[in-house]
């Protein structure tokens, strides 16, 4: 992706997000070059990958196969292991509409997904066979807002603006934005976007980037390089 179209994104998102009631952390606002002078008190937002994260999954189609997320909070994956401390995280994602986030799954993370506003948040789901692998003929069990509800393979919720489903590991998930763009809650244990998404096909988490612009603000994607 061109860093150009990156920022373009940001500032509509962030508009996007603004419209539904929501505002981002102050540390959203920073400059490269404040973020920089902000790494030592800003390391756990750092070490924690919060922050801006846009992807078109390696596969340069952004329109009809990417996200927008913005990690709001993260906890610890010591904390996780050891059953206490900050083992909790936070995101806001846009879904445009008709724009896929690829079916995947997770090995340690539960997250709600929830319809922050906006139009209607398609999720397909399917369960694991055994081993854990995507099972396409295997439904399974989720939550709806706290009720159970049982799906068949491949079916589809469609979640309205207030609804939401809990998603364990072993529930393989795709989304999109149904007749319009969505603004997506999600809440869920320790969050990591490096090692725990495991996608059905041979797909990457992160975009590519082409530095035709400087960046308005950095991508957790970033960090590595430009706070190193």
């Amino acid at each position: 992706m061109k860093r150009s179209r990156i920022n373009a994104i940001m500032a509509e998102a962030d508009e996007t997000i603004r419209s539904h009631g929501f505002t981002l952390p102050p540390f959203a606002r920073w400059t490269p070059e404040q973020f920089a002078a902000h790494r030592d008190d800003a390391r756990h937002v750092i070490e924690s990958r919060c922050g801006w994260d846009i992807t078109d999954y390696g596969a340069g189609r952004y329109d009809a196969m990417g996200l927008f997320l913005f990690t709001l909070r993260n906890g610890l994956l010591s904390d996780l292991q050891a059953g206490g401390g900050m083992c909790y995280a936070e995101k806001l994602l846009i879904s445009k509409r008709d724009q896929l986030s690829p079916m995947h799954t997770h090995v340690l993370k539960a997250e709600d997904i929830i319809n922050r506003g906006g139009a209607t948040l398609a999720v397909q789901l399917y369960g694991s066979d055994d081993a854990g692998a995507f099972a396409e003929d295997r439904g399974g069990t989720v939550w709806c807002d706290g009720i159970r509800r049982d799906y068949a393979p491949g079916e589809t919720l469609m979640l309205a603006p207030g609804e939401s489903v809990t998603l364990r590991p072993g529930d393989w998930h795709a989304f999109w934005g149904e007749g319009g763009d969505v603004l997506i809650g999600e809440v869920s244990t320790v969050n990591d976007d490096e090692t725990d998404n495991i996608f059905r096909e041979p797909i990457g988490r992160f975009a590519a980037i082409e530095e035709d612009e400087a960046p308005t603000h950095l991508l957790v994607s970033d960090y590595a390089k430009w706070l190193a």
